[in-house]
């Protein structure tokens, strides 16, 4: 984009020029909107956010996206753009009380000359919701305009006052394609890239390196950067083999307290519920390759073979558990091969989600309707004055009666002809279905001989 986007220098728009030995991802972080990449839909010619830049009217905004999207890069597009007091600063290194300060500073600023005050905060997240709250009446008042960037979901993370008071852009993950882009235009630049070093960069070393990112600008530099310094003199040419010695260990976008935890455990517990099994296996082990704790995935292996297998294949709970036992025993990494089993399993398992149903229909029931007394007919009459009020009456003893069933009432009265369980058609509840349906029947033809 031509310098006419920033309309000539405001107080703003001064930039301090980067040293030449900083890092190669800050050298390179783009000095304009249209050299930002991956983010056509949030920044192109007739987007909502680039007309609020070039017009110098952004609103409150929360940028939520992962790492090395360029949440930070338009934030600073705006400060070069905007003729507003710009304020950045860092939910990690900032508390409430330098909060307060920057925000009281910035009312007493527009009583007194009339400018507005953008605020960027950096991890907005790591405010609690209750900190959160300083924000509101500034920003209500107009006299901060607040720009928030996170990687966590603000639907968890953020004050709901807050976030209804500002506009959510998400940024996504880069393409491999962008982010190859990014590597070529660092490889070629001689000002701020590496074009005075005469690195080379092959084609397959290019692929691993969009590969190796993940979606983060930032990681595929900082690796370009790191092969750049380790290449040998008269050794210029980088390659895949050698990207793949220097990363070692592909590090996975993985927070166990975030949004990612819930994204992985919700695609390992669908791909199981879906009978994939190559998917549930590939989720289980990414999980386990990004540090998730293997016991806690064996209690959802576990919670699953109860809640979408269940009847269906009562085996696989014994599976589940079995499982869990066997990598108390071996530990990691020999255990995780019986996780593998376990989740394979369940994938491959009939499923029956039979027993949730019916274990949620019971709790609701429970929560919603007044507790009944037990029916006298099956309390336990252990004393004569307990039997002289009816504790027992009626009762008949199953094992007495000829089809095994006394038919007598056992559910509160409001609840008589509740059903909670209804098995499936699937693998073993087939059997169970048709067990169940005869034990119901030889109830009803018992109830209706006492009639």
């Amino acid at each position: 984009m031509s310098d006419s986007l920033f309309g000539g220098e405001t107080p703003a728009a001064t930039e301090t020029k980067v040293s030449s030995s900083a890092p190669l991802a800050e050298r390179m972080r783009p000095a304009s909107l249209d050299e930002i990449e991956g983010a056509e839909a949030l920044i192109g010619p007739a987007s909502f956010l680039r007309r609020a830049i070039e017009e110098d009217r952004p609103p409150s905004m929360i940028f939520w996206g992962p790492p090395g999207v360029g949440k930070t890069t338009v934030a600073r597009l705006i400060a070069a753009r905007t003729r507003s007091r710009f304020v950045s600063a860092s939910a990690v290194a900032s508390g409430v009380k330098e909060m307060r300060e920057i925000l009281e500073g910035a009312k007493r600023l527009r009583g007194s000359t009339g400018q507005r005050t953008i605020l960027f905060l950096d991890e907005i997240h790591r405010f609690n919701r209750a900190q959160q709250d300083i924000f509101l009446p500034f920003v209500e008042s107009g006299d901060v305009t607040l720009i928030g960037a996170t990687t966590e979901n603000p639907s968890f993370e953020l004050n709901g006052a807050l976030l209804s008071r500002c506009e959510t852009i998400v940024f996504e993950p880069l393409s491999a394609e962008a982010i190859e882009r990014i590597l070529r235009r660092a490889i070629a630049d001689r000002d701020r890239g590496l074009g005075r070093s005469g690195v080379e960069l092959t084609d397959d070393a290019l692929a691993f390196a969009a590969r190796f990112a993940g979606g983060d600008a930032r990681r595929a530099l900082n690796l370009l950067e790191a092969a750049a310094s380790d290449a040998a003199s008269g050794q210029r040419r980088i390659t895949a083999a050698r990207l793949r010695e220097i990363s070692r260990k592909k590090i996975l976008l993985y927070d166990k307290s975030g949004e990612e935890h819930y994204n992985l455990i919700s695609a390992l517990h669908k791909s199981m519920r879906d009978s994939d099994v190559d998917a549930s296996i590939y989720w289980l082990l990414r999980m386990i390759e990004a540090g998730e704790e293997p016991l806690y995935l064996a209690r959802r292996i576990v919670r699953f073979a109860s809640e979408d297998v269940g009847l269906a294949d009562p085996r696989a709970l014994r599976v589940a558990l079995d499982a869990k036992e066997a990598f108390d025993f071996l530990g990691n990494p020999e255990g995780v091969l019986a996780l593998v089993e376990a989740a394979a399993y369940c994938a491959l398992a009939p499923k029956s989600n039979a027993l949730y149903v019916a274990e949620s229909q019971a709790r609701a029931d429970i929560e919603e309707l007044p507790q009944e007394p037990v029916p006298p007919v099956i309390r336990n009459a252990v004393t004569r004055l307990m039997k002289q009020v009816g504790y027992g009456k009626g009762y008949r003893y199953a094992h007495d009666e000829p089809e095994g069933v006394g038919g007598i009432e056992c559910l509160p009265e409001s609840l008589r002809g509740r059903r909670y369980y209804d098995p499936k058609g699937a693998g073993e509840e087939r059997e169970v279905a048709e067990r169940l349906a005869a034990i119901r029947a030889a109830r009803r033809r018992k109830a209706e001989r006492e009639k």
